[in-house]
């Protein structure tokens, strides 16, 4: 069994998301667990005025919180009748970073699905500041849809890096699990000005293969410089259905997602990223 959070707001944005959930994992066991997180409702609330009002004003927010996580898990059971499927909602007075780690932790979370912009919807905007700051701080891989997308059957994968990270094990599981659940084609690219690699880059290249042994793996090196450049470039000239990278300090994907400001992003993304956290979690998915 996987299990996946979903946070929401409540938004068109976040239904999509979880819409493309539902579908992609139609096919399997999966512990659903839809989180709203209702603090920056609370604190923007008009009628928080003073502090004699503000339990009554946090009841009434909570309440309609889990209100509203009510109506969606009847709306989300109407569009997947999956006996595969479990569902849990969480409604929790924090922010929405905090929420997502705590939940992730506590319920061993596989899996964040959410959408790349949520309420806020501005064109210019390719994600959301919440989703964001999910990207940047949680220590969960996350899978962020853009909206309206709906292709929920990816058949080529691009996952870029330079083999100098060493992978976790439970992360490329969760990887191999996705790409495999299709038949999907995962290529692996590799951007340098020289053919050769490293011992460590050998090794750790060697690491991805025994894992995802079990996908259709191509490995391609690609011969520029300028790595984020490279990377825009293949997803142009392929029919790439989800792009793969690794968020760790001084990655390729903190060079193309935060570049220097949350509104200066660097990569118009039209498709679903499954962003990798590295972080040392028990394996769970077999």
């Amino acid at each position: 069994m996987i299990s996946i959070l979903l946070p929401t707001d409540f938004s068109e944005n976040s239904m999509n998301a979880i819409t493309y959930a539902l579908e992609f994992f139609k096919n399997q066991e999966t512990e659903f667990y839809v989180l709203h997180a209702y603090q920056n409702e609370f604190y923007n609330h008009e009628k928080l005025v003073s502090r004699e009002v503000f339990n009554d004003v946090l009841d009434a927010v909570s309440a309609q919180s889990q209100k509203y996580l009510d109506r969606l898990l009847i709306q989300i059971k109407k569009i997947a009748p999956n006996p595969k499927f479990t569902f849990h909602t969480l409604s929790l007075y924090d922010t929405l970073v905090a929420s997502v780690n705590l939940v992730a932790e506590a319920k061993d979370i596989d899996l964040i699905v959410m959408g790349t912009k949520g309420k806020s919807n501005e064109r210019h905007i390719v994600f959301g500041s919440n989703t964001f700051q999910v990207l940047k701080y949680v220590q969960c891989p996350v899978l962020a849809i853009p909206s309206q997308y709906t292709h929920a059957k990816p058949k080529r994968l691009l996952f870029p890096t330079n083999y100098l990270i060493p992978y976790k094990r439970r992360e490329l599981k969760l990887l191999s699990n996705l790409a495999s659940t299709y038949n999907s084609v995962i290529d692996v690219l590799y951007v340098s000005q020289s053919d050769k690699l490293s011992i460590r880059q050998e090794d750790n290249q060697a690491f991805i293969k025994e894992i995802i042994s079990n996908t259709d793996v191509n490995f391609y090196i690609e011969h520029d410089k300028k790595v984020v450049e490279a990377i825009q470039h293949y997803l142009s000239n392929n029919a790439i259905d989800m792009l793969v990278m690794v968020n760790s300090h001084q990655s390729f994907l903190e060079d193309m997602l935060f570049p220097t400001h949350i509104d200066r992003v660097s990569i118009a993304l039209t498709i679903p990223l499954l962003a990798l956290q590295n972080a040392a979690r028990t394996l769970r998915i077999e």
